[in-house]
């Protein structure tokens, strides 16, 4: 079945021209692998060198543009954007496999991402005094050069645009590879936006990491790369970026631990939360819950009250209203999911699966699957260990506080974490223990003001905290002083 294909299928983007290659690779529905949403063009290294060209030379004039007129053109783009937001929502839902409530979320978020960048923008460029100096010294912002978005396939939209859009109002101009399990959205949408800024300050070039990427890395020009994916992508991007001296912005995988103390409130809102941090986006979230500790005391309250709330589960195609959670995005990840939980199956951990099929007739036709606990499985088996990405989370009991912290951290990942007390200073003692980027109390989520972004620590992530909707991550600072 090959539906209708959008406008922007097998399109890429260089210097405000919009081109398309012959080498196409099919985007497929998860819902429905028979259904080709649309092509990808496999962009060529040429392609890339060409983009990177357009994106040099639009820099030099974006950067010397006035603050003023890059937040009004930013504005501008925003609300162009914003009333087409409807017509991409069943598009996302195709191509990805979110719920219809989840895509329209992510869409509306990335509207959100350039209008209140375009609000920090004055404030946060006004050059800083520094006082108490025998001179006077003011720091002062300059954008860096061409920056590379490198962006995933699970939550493609949001993530391109909180590292493209920061990038563009700093003064940079951007070079994005969506991902090629999921990039028409993220194109229909920057197809939107980009006449409201020079030719060249947005190229877009699509096609696999081995070329795309490689070639973005390997550029000299590009200054600056933002990537987010999987860790083991991460390291073979600073390899590859190692010929020059780079700023690389990386949000990597994760394996976020939930602590649930003996004093934890499990009421009806609680455990809501705790199931959404665990299924959102169908636990294809690199700050999802990977791994449940709970005090024994309150183990089997867990279990039984999760059991309950995974049964209420939905799981069907997106885009039918009474689908609560989606498919996996692709086939690769699904065989992994499924192998792992056939194997931790036959091992001595307990899986029990919840949930019901939204159309049971359809179901092999998709990327399905219902959600799992597992119970009766150590810490040190591979469920635990490894970054499932998939509607499976394991529930291990303690009784020591320190050995959970421990057990916690016992990971090379330190993206997320929560814990889960009825005592806030607790909480706050136990989260300077937790080897995280952040740290939720009694939930797990995402942070509901889009300026602050906090990468995670050890294999999970570069660079640090902003306050400022990564504004920060693509300038560089100068001191100037009389």
């Amino acid at each position: 079945m090959i539906s209708v294909f959008p406008e922007t299928s097998g399109q890429f983007l260089i210097n405000g021209e919009w081109k398309k290659t012959q080498d196409v690779a099919n985007v497929i529905n998860p819902a429905k692998a028979t259904e080709v949403v649309g092509e990808v063009a496999l962009c060529s290294e040429t392609d890339v060198t060409k983009a990177i060209d357009a994106a040099e030379q639009a820099y030099k004039v974006w950067s010397r543009t006035s603050v003023e007129e890059r937040a009004e053109r930013m504005k501008e783009a925003s609300q162009k954007l914003s009333r087409v937001i409807e017509q991409h929502v069943s598009l996302f839902v195709r191509e990805n496999g979110k719920t219809i409530v989840e895509a329209k979320k992510d869409l509306l978020r990335c509207v959100e991402v350039m209008s209140k960048g375009a609000d920090n923008l004055m404030e946060w460029w006004k050059p800083e005094p520094v006082e108490g100096q025998a001179q006077k010294v003011q720091i002062r912002k300059r954008p860096r050069g061409v920056t590379a978005v490198i962006s995933p396939w699970n939550s493609p939209m949001i993530l391109t645009f909180k590292r493209a859009i920061p990038a563009i109002l700093a003064g940079n101009s951007v070079v994005i590879k969506p991902a090629t399990y999921c990039p028409l959205t993220v194109i229909s949408c920057l197809k939107e936006i980009e006449a409201s800024f020079p030719p060249g300050v947005i190229n877009v070039v699509t096609g696999s990491g081995s070329v795309v990427g490689e070639a973005l890395c390997n550029d000299t020009r590009v200054r600056t790369i933002a990537f987010t994916g999987s860790t083991e992508t991460g390291k073979q991007i600073m390899s590859q970026s190692a010929n020059s001296v780079k700023k690389l912005y990386m949000e990597l995988g994760g394996n976020d631990p939930a602590l649930i103390l003996d004093d934890a409130v499990l009421d009806e809102d609680a455990i809501k939360r705790i199931r959404m941090g665990i299924l959102r986006a169908s636990g294809q979230v690199c700050s999802a819950i990977k791994r449940i500790y709970v005090h024994k005391s309150r183990y089997d309250e867990l279990i039984d009250k999760l059991k309950k709330e995974f049964d209420r589960v939905v799981v069907g195609n997106g885009i039918q209203p009474d689908a609560t959670m989606g498919p996996i995005n692709n086939q690769t990840q699904y065989k992994f999911v499924t192998e792992l939980l056939e194997r931790t199956k036959q091992s001595a951990a307990k899986v029990e699966t919840a949930g019901r099929k939204l159309d049971a007739a359809s179901w092999d036709e998709g990327y399905f699957m219902l959600p799992s606990i597992v119970t009766n499985i150590s810490h040190d088996s591979e469920l635990v260990k490894t970054e499932q990405f998939g509607p499976i989370i394991p529930v291990l009991p303690f009784t020591d506080l320190d050995e959970a912290v421990e057990m916690a951290n016992d990971t090379e990942f330190g993206l997320r974490a929560s814990v889960w007390t009825a005592n806030e200073d607790t909480a706050i003692a136990i989260a300077d223990r937790l080897e995280a980027g952040a740290v939720f109390h009694n939930n797990h989520t995402v942070f509901k003001d889009l300026r602050l972004d906090f990468p995670g620590i050890k294999e999970s992530g570069l660079s640090r905290e902003t306050r400022w909707g990564s504004l920060e991550l693509f300038t560089d600072s100068y001191g100037f002083a009389d």
